[in-house]
């Protein structure tokens, strides 16, 4: 069975894409992880809004902890994006080839895009994991990706999987409202072109603002799952104080009690605390990816069939001789 170029070169475009978008926006996301990760406590919270944490990182002369954690981030944007696409891709031409049909469903859609993100969260969840704790530590204490995962066992590098696999429908939205206003807009444009014209693409403005839309509707909905999943996997703030360490046990943090805490602490507007951070932030970075990956998918797919060819004549040569 020969290599799935279509899908390859879809994992690598979008992969690539999510690695810009991630450095890019990473002190941006610091800022609202390390918000969404502090809970209210007797009526007193240290940070106020997002900003806060910038201007802590700024006063204490800690401006690059900002980006602590960002190559633990982007090996795991990188190999979840990678695995994503290819999955959301293979799995779409299976179904068409299967189903003999042309298009797919939004219901189809929504099936293919979370079985995709489910085999992604499971691979990728040690990473996701230990990159919330290089995060949320304090400025200038965040330990290495390997030394952050061996402080703990291995169902701690788990942390919050359930939570991650249930969030796999976030990105099944955003992919799904995504490629259902892309094709109706290229359907549109197909019309409107001549029959000899070139093949007809978004434009990059376009797909930033469709990648916008959609990842906003998919954050809204999903949100008070969002930050419960970040105060699961954060740093205990008591780790960087080993005396406190050893004399009280990490102990393990639960949905339940996560959610419990929130109600109790915040009120049902604890769920929705830094809403505003995450989507600015999430609507940038999948807007960022879609527009990045729209634009060297061309470019990806071309590379992809010249090495198949030239590894095609390879092959070609050595059996003459």
């Amino acid at each position: 069975m020969g290599v799935d170029l279509e899908s390859l070169s879809e994992a690598t475009s979008g992969a690539i894409g999510s690695l810009l978008s991630t450095t890019i926006l990473y002190p941006l996301d610091t800022c609202k992880t390390k918000y969404q990760a502090e809970i209210q406590s007797h009526g007193r919270r240290k940070y106020r809004n997002p900003s806060d944490v910038l201007w802590e990182a700024i006063s204490t002369r800690q401006v690059f902890s900002l980006y602590q954690g960002l190559g633990t981030k982007n090996l795991q944007s990188f190999i979840s994006q990678f695995i994503y696409f290819y999955g959301y891709s293979y799995f779409k031409r299976l179904y068409i080839e299967k189903s003999g049909s042309k298009s797919i469903g939004t219901k189809a859609n929504l099936i293919l895009a979370a079985a995709a993100g489910a085999c992604t969260v499971i691979v990728t969840q040690p990473l996701d994991t230990a990159s919330s704790r290089m995060q949320t530590s304090a400025f200038g204490k965040s330990k290495g990706l390997w030394k952050t995962l061996s402080e703990g066992t291995l169902t701690d590098a788990f942390d919050g999987l359930g939570i991650s696999l249930l969030l796999t429908s976030n990105p099944s939205i955003q992919y799904t409202v995504f490629d259902q206003l892309k094709q109706r807009l290229l359907e549109q444009k197909v019309k409107e072109a001549n029959h000899g014209s070139s093949p007809v693409v978004l434009s990059a403005f376009t797909a930033f603002l469709l990648g916008a839309i959609s990842k906003c509707l998919a954050t809204c909905l999903t949100y008070p799952a969002i930050r419960c999943k970040v105060m699961i996997q954060a740093a205990d703030p008591d780790d960087d104080d080993n005396k406190t360490k050893r004399a009280r046990p990490n102990s393990r943090k639960t949905v339940s009690a996560v959610i419990r805490a929130i109600w109790r602490k915040e009120g049902i507007l604890g769920f929705f605390k830094g809403l505003e951070a995450q989507i600015t932030k999430t609507v940038l970075s999948s807007a960022l990816l879609l527009m990045i990956k729209e634009k060297i998918t061309a470019t990806t797919w071309v590379l992809m069939l010249a090495i198949q060819r030239y590894l095609s004549l390879t092959r070609g040569r050595l059996k003459n001789v």
